[in-house]
């Protein structure tokens, strides 16, 4: 298996981890409004997943240069 992304391998990994970013910061910033107990549970779920997707794709990417 090579090691190295294609360019437009590259650009998707990072519009994926553009978008996951925004996924936290949003989560991060609603976190601080929501009352509900249960929808402020998924929001951390959601916090939580995404900060590890964003590891997983910045670990891909420095594989791949």
């Amino acid at each position: 298996m090579t090691k190295k992304l294609a360019m437009h391998e590259t650009l998707e990994v990072h519009e994926i981890l553009t978008l996951k970013t925004s996924c936290v910061t949003k989560g991060t910033a609603m976190l601080e409004l929501v009352e509900d107990e249960k929808l402020k549970k998924i929001l951390e779920e959601d916090v939580q997943t995404s900060t590890k997707a964003i590891d997983e794709l910045q670990k891909i990417l420095k594989k791949a240069q």
